[in-house]
């Protein structure tokens, strides 16, 4: 009787045994992909037309100031740098870096009048320094500084001008936020951030520009700097005695967000 328990047992435990390695198997996989699509957005708030008219005396003397005009908001999951440029269609002596001569007034352009108005005679003003980190202080030129009653030959606000808008600043010239050298960029993230105990509002990413045209009287816009900061050559015709000849005139402000 214990023989043919023990058979059993062992025969039990065979066929239990080759069930289990003849169990059949199947299986579907399912693949995973990750795109991770570059961000970069520049939201511009505010009027694409900002008008100065200059209709008093006053105006002329201390010039037209006009605040928080615009609001720039910068999103990014990549690095970045963001600048301003002003140019022009160039029809006024085929020039670009000249504002274009829309309407003249008058039959006949006075002695001494020139339609020559370089368009470095805007000023610009941002509501914060560039937050760039690097040692290099001298690349991080910016608009930050006030907009100052004395003439200063510095061009301290005086609004980057190219005839090629999508070509970066060289190094030292003025960026809104980061710059042109290797490591002269802002560091890729959002303007929604916690700053100051507050968000978006507080964010280095998030600027307001003001604008400022003084003419003089007579109207020879004494704050004119070029880009490396000296009067410019072709402000004005290059003449001492010129002065601005009444009329319409435009020009174009490109803010330019781009990938480091």
């Amino acid at each position: 009787m214990k023989k043919k328990l023990v058979v059993s047992l062992v025969t039990l435990f065979l066929a239990s045994n080759y069930k289990s390695s003849a169990q059949l198997v199947d299986e579907q996989n399912v693949t995973i992909t990750m795109d991770l699509q570059p961000i970069l957005q520049l939201e511009m708030s505010g009027p694409q037309n900002i008008d100065f008219i200059f209709d008093e005396v006053h105006e002329y003397v201390g010039g037209i100031t006009k605040y928080g005009v615009t609001q720039l908001k910068v999103s990014a999951s990549v690095d970045w740098d963001l600048y301003a440029v002003g140019y022009s269609s160039g029809n006024t002596n085929a020039n670009p870096l000249l504002m274009d001569n829309q309407v003249t007034y008058g039959t006949a352009a006075p002695t001494n009048a020139s339609n020559r108005l370089d368009c470095e005679l805007l000023e610009l003003r941002q509501d914060k320094a560039n937050p760039g980190t690097t040692a290099v202080a001298a690349n991080f030129n910016d608009y930050s500084s006030p907009f100052v009653k004395s003439i200063v030959n510095t061009g301290a606000n005086n609004i980057y001008t190219s005839v090629n808008p999508y070509t970066k600043p060289a190094v030292g010239l003025k960026y809104i936020a980061g710059g042109n050298a290797g490591a002269d960029f802002i560091a890729g993230g959002t303007y929604l951030v916690l700053n100051g105990g507050n968000v978006g509002a507080g964010s280095n990413y998030w600027y307001t520009i003001d604008y400022r045209i003084v003419p003089g009287l007579p109207a020879i816009f004494p704050n004119t700097f070029s880009n490396a900061g000296v009067a410019s050559a072709i402000h004005l015709g290059g003449v001492a005695t010129n002065y601005a000849q009444p009329g319409v005139y435009t020009m174009n402000v490109k803010y330019v967000l781009v990938q480091n």
